[in-house]
């Protein structure tokens, strides 16, 4: 596949959702709380469902999982919600305006598909697969949605305010062009959950197995990439990179540590790193660096620094989950229209993600062309 026609698409398809009229909003939403069914009640969803429940425009209206543990758990959450054994009953019912997936990484496809023929506003989690099969699945759903329903996926930093005023510095030329970039998920990983059947261990702990959440690179550190190619506008197209197991060898096959170097198209290079030690002795560095012409820009989940020639440094600190701001911003836009398929974007961060983790893996190096031709 050419790599500048694939671009094209992914950026045509993109244009094709914009801001809908109020009146396209289903019933009166935009003066009442808008429905959400939360699909995959495990850590992340009862997070991610929690902070939508703050929102005063938003109400969890029912829940969906396959143990009965994570039931109880969203039952003593959310008093009044309906509970669903399946999640095609929950996605049947007309009363549930929107779902969160948070579901495994490796169902994410899957499920992804099955909310849209539902017609559903759709908020789901990264990644958007696990390999580029899966990626190209959420595409093929993707476009076609309902031009009137809201996808967003959980690449919180493009929603992040000071992620956004970073970005904002960036596109408008007063640092120059981006000549260099570096970027690192330095930090320790979940806890390996316990006390539950043998035949359970897969999914209980899925995040450890790499054909079911696409290893560290890509159930973590795609939100590193996709910063990178919001930047950047674009994609990398070339990558090669290591990995290792080097101190969590008692579960699971997926890498703690590695190392990886993308090159985009005009030559540009892009430097990554990340591991998942553990106990990391406080230190942590989860950040993406531009390089400038005439500055830099560090940012991250808490904060940045922007580095002008001749001036003192810009500071901010980011005091909240960003999250937050994302989850706001899909009920804003549920209730007035303003869309997004936002699956289009996150698909392609997830597929670089997919070509870095071939490289690792294979110990060759990948291209763009190759891994959309896998």
């Amino acid at each position: 596949m050419n790599q500048e026609n694939t671009r094209r698409n992914f950026v045509k398809a993109a244009a094709a959702f914009s801001i809908v009229g109020s009146q396209s909003v289903r019933g009166t939403q935009a003066n009442s709380a808008v429905t959400l069914g939360l699909i995959g009640c495990g850590n992340r969803g009862m997070y991610v469902s929690g902070l939508f429940a703050k929102n005063e425009n938003l109400k969890v209206a029912a829940y969906n999982d396959i143990y009965e543990d994570r039931f109880q758990a969203a039952a003593a959450k959310y008093s009044g919600a309906k509970r669903f054994n399946s999640m095609d009953d929950l996605l049947a019912d007309k009363s549930i305006d929107a779902v969160l997936i948070a579901t495994p990484a490796f169902l994410h496809p899957e499920h992804f598909e099955r909310a849209v023929k539902a017609k559903k506003h759709i908020f789901l989690e990264k990644p958007a697969g696990v390999d580029a099969a899966g990626c190209h699945r959420v595409l093929r759903a993707a476009k076609m949605a309902d031009p009137t329903k809201r996808i967003s996926m959980d690449y919180q930093q493009r929603y992040g305010k000071d992620y956004r005023k970073a970005h904002e510095t960036v596109k408008s030329g007063e640092l120059g062009r981006i000549i260099q970039v570096r970027a690192a998920w330095m930090g320790g990983g979940p806890p390996i959950k316990k006390g539950h059947p043998a035949e359970q261990e897969r999914i209980r702990n899925w995040f450890f197995y790499r054909e079911l959440s696409g290893d560290i690179l890509i159930e973590q550190d795609c939100h590193n990439i996709d910063v990178v190619n919001w930047f950047m506008g674009r994609h990398p197209v070339r990558v090669s990179g290591v990995g290792s197991r080097m101190s969590r060898t008692d579960i699971g096959d997926i890498y703690d540590s590695l190392s990886c170097s993308f090159q985009f198209e005009d030559g540009v290079t892009f430097s990554y790193t990340a591991n998942q030690f553990g106990n990391m002795v406080g230190y942590s560095d989860v950040t993406e660096t531009f390089i400038c012409e005439k500055g830099s820009v560090n940012v991250g989940r808490k904060g940045y620094t922007i580095y002008r020639q001749g001036k003192p440094n810009e500071v901010a600190e980011t005091k909240h989950d960003i999250t937050l701001d994302n989850v706001n911003e899909f009920v804003e836009g549920v209730r007035t229209g303003k869309i997004e398929n936002a699956a289009l974007w996150g698909a392609e961060s997830t597929l670089v993600a997919v070509m870095a983790l071939t490289a690792c893996t294979s110990g060759q190096p990948m291209t763009w062309e190759k891994v959309n031709q896998a």
